[in-house]
């Protein structure tokens, strides 16, 4: 497997993930025609409108319905594509994780350096006294005004999740550090993403290493400039690799 011999001959591997690398872990992605006919069709927005800055601010208790309902999922597990990516960190071959996901689920399968360039839904944070709160507070009725979660340490901010929405700037610090590590890698493998939204096709442009490798089942428009692509399940790419490096 060529893609085998490139992890072999490479010192310095960055995977990109997006989506897709959650899909197989049964987390739709909201983008997909699904995801914008049910947003559409229950809420009467499309995702992106729901997911804003503006939406949040103005509609905080539509916001907190369609997030809970649908950018959050408990009982998810880590996925052969979680796990293999795990076990080449581990074993050397791999730096870094750059995720658009915002799950979680990398961390939960062991990767260690990963870079969350959405931020995350296990972290939560009162707006007015900045307290900190983990996923389960926001999802207790307890700690709710309806939908909306309010911290009980300053006695009523908003607590939020520490995600980016539409509208709202990437964390300079994280995306400083993404950029540097596609920078300096010699080989990036990137899967699970369509690569037509930002940030994927900006942070694509800072890579000037030996291949370039697409796995994402359906085309994408680099597919051309790619030096290896495969449109297969990342998991199962991901699991023969791992066979084949006997790890």
């Amino acid at each position: 497997m060529l893609l085998v011999d490139i992890i072999r001959g490479s010192k310095n591997i960055v995977f990109f993930g997006g989506a897709g690398v959650s899909t197989e872990s049964n987390i739709p992605d909201f983008r997909s025609d699904n995801g914008l006919y049910m947003a559409q069709n229950t809420y009467g927005y499309l995702p992106e409108e729901l997911l804003s800055h503006t939406f949040f601010v103005d509609k905080p208790e539509l916001f907190f319905q369609y997030y809970k309902k649908n950018l959050i999922f408990v009982d998810a597990k880590p996925n052969a594509a979680h796990v293999a990516l795990a076990k080449l960190e581990h074993s050397g071959f791999l730096s870094v994780v750059v995720t658009q996901n915002i799950d979680g689920l990398h961390q939960a399968a062991g990767s260690v350096n990963v870079l969350e360039l959405h931020g995350s839904n296990h972290r939560q944070y009162c707006m007015v006294c900045k307290a900190k709160y983990d996923l389960h507070y926001i999802l207790n009725p307890e700690n709710c005004d309806g939908f909306v979660p309010k911290c009980k340490k300053c006695g009523g901010g908003i607590v939020r999740p520490d995600v980016v929405l539409y509208e709202e700037p990437l964390d300079e610090n994280v995306m400083r550090a993404a950029t540097a590590a596609i920078a300096a890698a010699d080989c990036l493998i990137i899967g699970g993403t369509s690569l037509v939204v930002y940030p994927a096709v900006g942070l694509l442009q800072y890579f000037n290493g030996n291949n370039l490798v697409l796995i994402n089942k359906s085309e994408t428009p680099y597919d051309s400039h790619a030096d290896v692509v495969i449109h297969e399940s990342i998991g199962t790419v991901l699991s023969n690799v791992i066979k084949q490096l006997n790890l």
